[in-house]
């Protein structure tokens, strides 16, 4: 408990000095509600806007999260197959840069038109953009195993399957948990950016859309999207950390050790 509060009570502090100088240089400034509106309007506009925030934030946070996971399970995939051959890792792995270098602003209404607007749309752009880490983090894990081991593996005649299994997936953990951490981040930028362009043409709206609207009709309820938005990152990011931690935490052997990569 006294572990909690030490990690929570910085940024708690720094939250409430950031929006106690907000507040007082848009007093104090004289800065137009229509620019920059005051902490409490913001809080107004959610709290008018409540059931549409809420439901939004749980629209978006169930298209992040497929997202999220279809990388995971694609992207380990996809990694265990680019272990295996040296040819088809030099041939698709373009490909996979492809999918992170690419402005996913261009990509995104190629995605509308070929596949129509909706919630599978949105998802489909949030795994785009959090697939490339999963792919490289678990590719360079699987990759980095010692030499001495793949000896000694090759030395017992074990077959192709049991090295994957039962040394490259081993060893890669460590790594994917290191790109599930940036992975889950970006799944939530994907499905907000996805919402910009699939999204305002479904019939169930996420913040996305709510980010779109509030920048027509009122800055109170675009700052409140915005820092929902934040909120919602921040959540996923930091349930894939505690969940990473406490994998790692039962994967370090007894002496304290954590495997190679953590």
């Amino acid at each position: 408990m006294n572990r909690l509060v030490k990690a929570a009570l910085p940024p708690a502090v720094l939250f409430v000095l950031v929006i106690a100088a907000w507040h007082y240089a848009v007093v104090g400034f004289g800065i137009k509600a229509f620019l920059v509106p005051k902490p409490s309007g913001v809080w107004q506009a959610a709290v008018e806007n409540r059931s549409e925030l809420l439901f939004a934030i749980g629209l978006t946070a169930a298209a992040a999260m497929c997202g999220f996971v279809s990388s995971l399970l694609i992207g380990s995939l996809t990694a265990c197959v680019f272990s295996q051959s040296r040819m088809i890792r030099s041939s698709c792995y373009p490909y996979a840069i492809f999918l992170q270098t690419v402005p996913i602003v261009a990509v995104a209404p190629i995605i509308v038109v070929w596949f129509g607007a909706g919630f599978h749309s949105v998802v489909l752009v949030s795994f785009m953009i959090s697939l490339f880490p999963i792919v490289t983090n678990v590719t360079s894990g699987m990759l980095a195993v010692d030499p001495d081991l793949l000896d000694l593996f090759r030395l017992y005649r074990a077959s192709r399957w049991q090295v994957l299994w039962k040394l490259r997936l081993p060893h890669s953990v460590p790594f994917l948990v290191a790109g599930a951490r940036t992975s889950s981040g970006m799944a939530v930028v994907g499905a907000i950016v996805g919402e910009f362009f699939a999204g305002n043409l479904a019939e169930r709206h996420g913040l996305g859309y709510m980010i779109l609207q509030g920048t027509q009709f009122s800055t109170a309820k675009l700052f409140a999207a915005v820092i929902a938005s934040t909120l919602l990152g921040i959540t996923i990011f930091g349930a894939s950390t505690l969940i990473g931690s406490t994998v790692l935490s039962r994967w370090s052997d007894p002496k304290g050790g954590g495997h190679p990569g953590a």
